[in-house]
């Protein structure tokens, strides 16, 4: 599977700061994930926003819920078979553009690492 260059540069620096198997607090996951709550739903058959819902998006294929107008740089990536992981997550909500760099999500990311652990812990909850 191909991968973003800027995916790998992100994860590297990512991991250089995290320590490994880091173990997030589902409960702070879910206050930093209000932040997120302005573009997303995480509710089970909740509608999208202005970004998709995000009910068990940890092992889902990105660029996966039909309807919903991805980036072409989003939707490249699901063609890939790329899958939100907890190392793509990790990356990703460090520095979206770093993963995603000609998507249209605004958000700059999450600089904290315990919060992009917490996040992940979370969204773990809410996907089955």
């Amino acid at each position: 599977m191909k991968r973003p260059a800027s995916l790998l540069a992100a994860t590297l620096v990512l991991a250089a700061t995290t320590p490994l198997h880091a173990e997030g607090d589902p409960a702070a996951g879910q206050r930093v994930f209000n932040q997120c709550r302005a573009c997303h739903v995480i509710e089970n058959n909740g509608r999208n926003g202005v970004g998709p819902n995000l009910h068990g998006v940890v092992g889902r294929r990105a660029a996966a819920i039909e309807g919903f107008r991805y980036s072409a740089n989003m939707k490249e990536l699901g063609e890939q078979g790329w899958v939100w992981n907890e190392e793509h997550l990790r990356a990703y909500l460090a520095n979206p553009k770093a993963v995603v760099p000609r998507g249209i999500m605004a958000f700059p990311g999450l600089r904290n690492p315990a919060q992009v652990e917490d996040v992940i812990a979370y969204l773990k909850t809410q996907s089955g």
